[in-house]
Protein backbone atom coordinates (compact mmCIF):
# COMPACT_ATOMS: atom_id res chain seq x y z
CA UNK A 1 0.00 0.00 0.00
CA UNK A 2 1.35 3.65 -0.84
CA UNK A 3 2.29 6.18 1.77
CA UNK A 4 1.01 9.35 1.57
CA UNK A 5 2.69 12.08 4.11
CA UNK A 6 0.44 14.60 5.51
CA UNK A 7 2.87 17.77 7.14
CA UNK A 8 1.50 19.59 10.30
CA UNK A 9 2.52 22.98 10.42
CA UNK A 10 1.47 25.50 13.64
CA UNK A 11 -1.67 26.72 12.25
CA UNK A 12 -2.64 23.61 9.93
CA UNK A 13 -6.26 23.96 9.52
CA UNK A 14 -7.00 20.51 7.14
CA UNK A 15 -4.34 18.14 7.70
CA UNK A 16 -6.88 15.53 9.22
CA UNK A 17 -8.95 15.99 6.33
CA UNK A 18 -6.33 15.40 3.83
CA UNK A 19 -5.07 12.36 6.01
CA UNK A 20 -9.14 11.20 5.66
CA UNK A 21 -9.07 11.68 1.77
CA UNK A 22 -5.57 9.47 1.32
CA UNK A 23 -7.37 6.92 3.64
CA UNK A 24 -10.83 7.11 1.36
CA UNK A 25 -8.57 6.82 -1.83
CA UNK A 26 -6.69 3.54 -0.76
CA UNK A 27 -3.53 4.23 0.84
CA UNK A 28 -2.05 5.09 4.01
CA UNK A 29 -1.87 8.52 5.32
CA UNK A 30 1.17 9.23 7.15
CA UNK A 31 1.23 12.10 9.86
CA UNK A 32 4.45 14.41 9.60
CA UNK A 33 5.42 17.39 11.92
CA UNK A 34 6.64 20.65 10.70
CA UNK A 35 10.10 20.58 12.87
CA UNK A 36 11.13 17.07 11.92
CA UNK A 37 13.44 16.22 9.04
CA UNK A 38 12.62 12.68 8.16
CA UNK A 39 9.56 12.25 5.55
CA UNK A 40 9.37 9.27 7.22
CA UNK A 41 9.36 7.56 4.12
CA UNK A 42 6.64 8.07 2.63
CA UNK A 43 5.64 7.38 -1.40
CA UNK A 44 4.23 10.92 -1.32
CA UNK A 45 3.54 14.44 0.35
CA UNK A 46 -0.19 16.81 0.91
CA UNK A 47 0.48 20.54 2.15
CA UNK A 48 -2.42 20.75 3.77
CA UNK A 49 -4.18 23.96 4.13
CA UNK A 50 -4.78 26.46 6.92
CA UNK A 51 -3.33 28.94 8.29
CA UNK A 52 0.12 28.42 8.92
CA UNK A 53 2.28 31.02 11.38
CA UNK A 54 -1.04 33.21 11.44
CA UNK A 55 -0.48 33.83 7.85
CA UNK A 56 2.28 36.12 9.31
CA UNK A 57 4.51 38.28 6.52
CA UNK A 58 2.93 36.40 3.77
CA UNK A 59 0.66 33.41 3.45
CA UNK A 60 2.98 30.46 3.52
CA UNK A 61 5.94 32.24 4.02
CA UNK A 62 7.49 31.12 6.77
CA UNK A 63 6.23 28.30 6.75
CA UNK A 64 8.43 27.72 3.81
CA UNK A 65 11.17 27.89 5.94
CA UNK A 66 10.15 25.15 8.04
CA UNK A 67 12.74 22.34 8.62
CA UNK A 68 10.93 19.95 7.11
CA UNK A 69 10.19 21.79 4.04
CA UNK A 70 14.57 21.03 3.52
CA UNK A 71 13.38 17.33 2.63
CA UNK A 72 10.30 18.53 1.08
CA UNK A 73 12.58 20.42 -1.54
CA UNK A 74 14.75 17.80 -1.80
CA UNK A 75 11.95 15.32 -2.31
CA UNK A 76 9.84 17.23 -5.06
CA UNK A 77 13.27 17.81 -6.94
CA UNK A 78 13.76 13.88 -7.16
CA UNK A 79 10.09 13.30 -8.52
CA UNK A 80 8.16 12.65 -5.34
CA UNK A 81 4.39 13.54 -5.98
CA UNK A 82 3.83 16.66 -3.90
CA UNK A 83 0.47 18.18 -3.63
CA UNK A 84 0.30 21.46 -2.33
CA UNK A 85 -3.66 22.77 -0.82
CA UNK A 86 -4.49 26.37 -0.24
CA UNK A 87 -2.13 27.03 2.46
CA UNK A 88 0.13 24.63 1.13
CA UNK A 89 -0.14 26.00 -2.27
CA UNK A 90 1.28 28.86 -0.68
CA UNK A 91 3.94 27.33 1.03
CA UNK A 92 5.05 25.51 -2.45
CA UNK A 93 5.16 28.97 -4.70
CA UNK A 94 6.77 30.40 -1.43
CA UNK A 95 9.47 27.82 -1.78
CA UNK A 96 9.80 28.22 -5.55
CA UNK A 97 8.63 24.88 -6.24
CA UNK A 98 5.52 26.20 -8.36
CA UNK A 99 5.55 29.38 -10.28
CA UNK A 100 3.72 32.38 -9.20
CA UNK A 101 2.70 33.49 -5.89
CA UNK A 102 -0.48 34.32 -4.04
CA UNK A 103 -1.94 37.35 -3.01
CA UNK A 104 -5.04 38.82 -0.75
CA UNK A 105 -8.40 38.64 -3.29
CA UNK A 106 -8.71 41.51 -5.56
CA UNK A 107 -12.19 41.84 -3.14
CA UNK A 108 -10.42 41.93 0.13
CA UNK A 109 -12.91 39.28 1.83
CA UNK A 110 -12.34 35.99 2.80
CA UNK A 111 -14.48 33.62 0.70
CA UNK A 112 -15.96 30.23 1.22
CA UNK A 113 -17.86 28.55 -1.78
CA UNK A 114 -18.42 25.13 -4.03
CA UNK A 115 -16.38 26.29 -7.06
CA UNK A 116 -16.27 25.20 -10.79
CA UNK A 117 -13.27 24.01 -12.44
CA UNK A 118 -12.37 22.73 -15.42
CA UNK A 119 -9.13 20.24 -15.09
CA UNK A 120 -6.70 21.47 -17.98
CA UNK A 121 -3.88 19.15 -17.01
CA UNK A 122 -4.66 15.55 -16.88
CA UNK A 123 -0.73 14.46 -17.48
CA UNK A 124 0.35 15.43 -13.90
CA UNK A 125 1.03 12.53 -10.83
CA UNK A 126 -2.27 14.35 -8.96
CA UNK A 127 -4.82 14.35 -12.61
CA UNK A 128 -3.97 11.62 -14.29
CA UNK A 129 -7.42 9.76 -14.13
CA UNK A 130 -9.62 12.91 -15.49
CA UNK A 131 -11.19 13.05 -18.46
CA UNK A 132 -9.19 16.19 -20.33
CA UNK A 133 -10.99 19.16 -19.89
CA UNK A 134 -12.91 17.54 -17.15
CA UNK A 135 -15.17 20.09 -14.77
CA UNK A 136 -15.30 19.38 -11.50
CA UNK A 137 -17.29 20.94 -8.10
CA UNK A 138 -14.92 21.10 -5.00
CA UNK A 139 -14.94 23.69 -1.90
CA UNK A 140 -12.77 26.78 -1.95
CA UNK A 141 -12.12 28.81 1.12
CA UNK A 142 -9.15 31.70 0.97
CA UNK A 143 -8.55 34.99 1.46
CA UNK A 144 -5.30 35.11 -0.24
CA UNK A 145 -5.88 33.04 -2.82
CA UNK A 146 -5.22 35.39 -5.85
CA UNK A 147 -3.14 34.33 -8.49
CA UNK A 148 0.00 36.19 -10.05
CA UNK A 149 3.01 35.95 -11.81
CA UNK A 150 5.16 38.65 -14.18
CA UNK A 151 3.78 38.86 -17.86
CA UNK A 152 6.36 36.89 -19.22
CA UNK A 153 6.21 34.12 -16.52
CA UNK A 154 2.58 34.11 -16.94
CA UNK A 155 2.75 33.63 -20.35
CA UNK A 156 5.00 31.18 -20.34
CA UNK A 157 3.39 28.83 -17.70
CA UNK A 158 0.68 28.95 -20.02
CA UNK A 159 2.40 28.28 -22.91
CA UNK A 160 4.00 25.07 -21.10
CA UNK A 161 0.70 23.59 -20.48
CA UNK A 162 1.43 24.03 -16.30
CA UNK A 163 -1.99 25.62 -15.59
CA UNK A 164 -3.62 22.74 -14.18
CA UNK A 165 -7.02 23.82 -13.01
CA UNK A 166 -8.89 26.92 -13.70
CA UNK A 167 -11.55 28.94 -12.04
CA UNK A 168 -15.17 28.33 -14.44
CA UNK A 169 -18.16 30.71 -14.20
CA UNK A 170 -16.83 32.87 -11.44
CA UNK A 171 -13.22 34.08 -10.54
CA UNK A 172 -13.31 34.05 -6.50
CA UNK A 173 -10.18 35.89 -5.63
CA UNK A 174 -8.95 38.18 -8.89
CA UNK A 175 -6.86 35.12 -10.37
CA UNK A 176 -4.85 36.28 -12.79
CA UNK A 177 -6.20 34.17 -16.36
CA UNK A 178 -8.71 32.47 -13.71
CA UNK A 179 -6.08 30.08 -12.35
CA UNK A 180 -6.97 28.07 -9.57
CA UNK A 181 -3.65 25.77 -9.85
CA UNK A 182 -0.47 24.77 -11.41
CA UNK A 183 2.16 22.55 -11.72
CA UNK A 184 6.27 22.36 -12.15
CA UNK A 185 7.81 21.23 -15.19
CA UNK A 186 7.88 17.57 -14.33
CA UNK A 187 4.27 17.36 -13.56
CA UNK A 188 5.07 15.86 -10.13
CA UNK A 189 4.08 18.83 -7.89
CA UNK A 190 0.89 20.64 -8.10
CA UNK A 191 -0.76 23.23 -5.76
CA UNK A 192 -4.54 24.41 -5.91
CA UNK A 193 -6.37 26.93 -3.95
CA UNK A 194 -9.35 24.58 -3.55
CA UNK A 195 -9.92 22.21 -1.49
CA UNK A 196 -10.77 18.25 -3.10
CA UNK A 197 -9.98 16.82 0.30
CA UNK A 198 -13.53 18.15 1.53
CA UNK A 199 -14.95 16.37 -1.86
CA UNK A 200 -14.04 13.03 -0.80
CA UNK A 201 -16.93 11.16 0.36
CA UNK A 202 -21.11 11.42 -0.61
CA UNK A 203 -22.75 12.90 2.53
CA UNK A 204 -19.98 15.83 3.35
CA UNK A 205 -19.27 16.70 -0.38
CA UNK A 206 -20.74 19.89 -2.59
CA UNK A 207 -24.14 19.61 -3.78
CA UNK A 208 -25.24 17.54 -6.88
CA UNK A 209 -27.82 17.31 -9.17
CA UNK A 210 -27.95 13.85 -7.53
CA UNK A 211 -27.92 14.38 -4.19
CA UNK A 212 -27.13 17.19 -1.30
CA UNK A 213 -23.49 16.82 -0.39
CA UNK A 214 -23.15 14.14 -2.69
CA UNK A 215 -20.35 15.18 -4.80
CA UNK A 216 -16.70 13.47 -4.46
CA UNK A 217 -14.82 14.86 -7.22
CA UNK A 218 -11.75 15.67 -5.32
CA UNK A 219 -11.13 11.90 -4.54
CA UNK A 220 -9.95 11.47 -8.16
CA UNK A 221 -6.85 13.49 -7.28
CA UNK A 222 -5.65 11.41 -4.34
CA UNK A 223 -6.42 8.47 -6.58
CA UNK A 224 -4.50 9.57 -9.49
CA UNK A 225 -1.58 10.02 -7.35
CA UNK A 226 -2.08 6.56 -5.77
CA UNK A 227 -2.03 5.04 -9.62
CA UNK A 228 0.68 7.36 -10.37
CA UNK A 229 2.98 5.08 -7.58
CA UNK A 230 1.71 1.64 -8.63
CA UNK A 231 2.90 3.21 -12.15
CA UNK A 232 6.65 3.63 -11.21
Amino acid sequence: MSRIGVITFPGSLDDRDAQRAVRIAGAEPVALWHGSHSLEGVDALVLPGGFSYGDYLRAGAIASLSPIMAEVVDAANGGMPVLGICNGFQMLAEARLLPGGLIRNDHGAFICRDQRLRVENVSTAWTSQFAANAEITIPLKNGEGGFIAPADELARIEGEGRVVFRYLEVNPNGSLNDIAGVTNERGNVVGLMPHPEHAVEAGFGPDTDDAMRSGTDGLTIFTSAIAALVAA
